[in-house]
């Protein structure tokens, strides 16, 4: 298939024919993959801004109030569902579980998931990648780490062997086929050590880009020189954490697009606005008995009816209440 033949069809052109284990047993990969809801956003807007979203409610307010993505946070799930931190303890399985609610949540945009080190082995991480797509997601992040992995701004982090997580960069490729499904590769790298741990986790990021993914992530570059050195030295679509209070310095997306990236992800914005604004008015409702001097703290009771859509519900229901079956069938 010509280049030009892929991209009529809606697939992009792959510049790697092919990625080989040094035992040269790993298969063949095709020159062109499906070009997705991802790579069209980059395409359109040239930079891409992803609040992070827990669950259903959150999920609907990043789309009600304009964003064109959004992303599942590991570290956000684990604290929401399990009120525990990102050490390990979320599973697959509720993370696709919780892709499934928030996909329902948010049908008109892409939502990306994290899959943090995909299950296990490489066969693992092929029902990890196939459970999210049947769960709805547009994609997902897949990282290096060994387990149990952390949070990528903790510390106490290892990493896998590279050719190890570029078989599992090629085994989720594999999973994902022809599916609309946008394959990030994470290394976590930079952490392992201050003097080669940056040039480590470019060379394990351009390799996994070899293996199959479709963009990369350096996870927890310190400085800016360090982003700038990622966005020169690394292959294809680049990805960008925003994390508050991490060790990355924040950005504007304009900021981050000029030094080299496509994707920008503020993982914990929402959670951590959420968790302060729970703790406000609990210790305001804790000391005075009361929220009436809080409400300007709170969404009212219309403006939420409004964010869950309440009046199309009570819509829905009248059309039913009045159903006739005699009117729509005639003996």
């Amino acid at each position: 298939m010509s280049t030009m033949v892929a991209m009529k069809a809606g697939m992009i052109h792959c510049p790697n024919t092919a990625f080989r284990s040094k035992n040269h047993n790993m298969s063949a990969y095709p020159m062109v993959r499906m070009r997705t809801r991802i790579h069209r956003l980059i395409e359109e807007q040239g930079i891409v801004l992803m609040p992070g979203c827990y669950d259903a409610l959150s999920a609907a307010i990043v789309q009600k109030t304009g964003f064109s993505a959004g992303f599942i946070s590991g570290y956000a799930l684990s604290a929401s569902r399990l009120g525990k931190p990102d050490f390990g303890l979320l599973t697959p399985p509720e993370m696709a579980e919780t892709a499934r609610f928030v996909c329902a949540a948010a049908p008109l945009i892409p939502i990306i998931a994290d899959a943090d080190t995909g299950g296990g082995n490489a066969l693992n991480v092929q029902r990890t990648v196939q459970d999210l797509i049947a769960a709805g997601a547009a994609g997902c992040f897949l990282e290096d780490q060994a387990w149990p992995k952390k949070c990528g701004h903790m510390r106490g982090k290892q990493v896998i062997p590279a050719e190890e997580h570029a078989a599992k960069i090629a085994s989720a490729r594999d999973a994902i086929g022809d599916s609309d499904f946008f394959l990030v590769a994470r290394t976590d790298a930079r952490a392992t050590s201050s003097k080669t741990g940056l040039s480590e986790a470019i060379s394990r990021a351009n390799l996994y880009m070899e293996a199959g993914a479709d963009a990369c992530f350096v996870e927890a570059p310190r400085d800016d020189s360090e982003l700038r050195e990622i966005g020169r030295q690394t292959k294809g679509y680049r990805v960008c954490n925003m994390l508050e209070g991490g060790v990355t310095p924040l950005h504007t997306p304009e900021e981050l697009k000029e030094i080299g990236f496509h994707l920008i992800v503020h993982p914990l914005t929402t959670l951590y606005a959420s968790a302060r604004a729970t703790i406000d008015v609990l210790k305001a409702l804790k000391e005075t008995g009361t929220t009436r001097d809080r409400l300007h703290k709170m969404a009212t009771f219309e403006e939420f009816n409004q964010l869950v859509s309440l009046e199309s519900w009570f819509d829905l229901e009248a059309r039913y209440s009045n159903f006739k079956v005699g009117a729509a069938v005639k003996s």
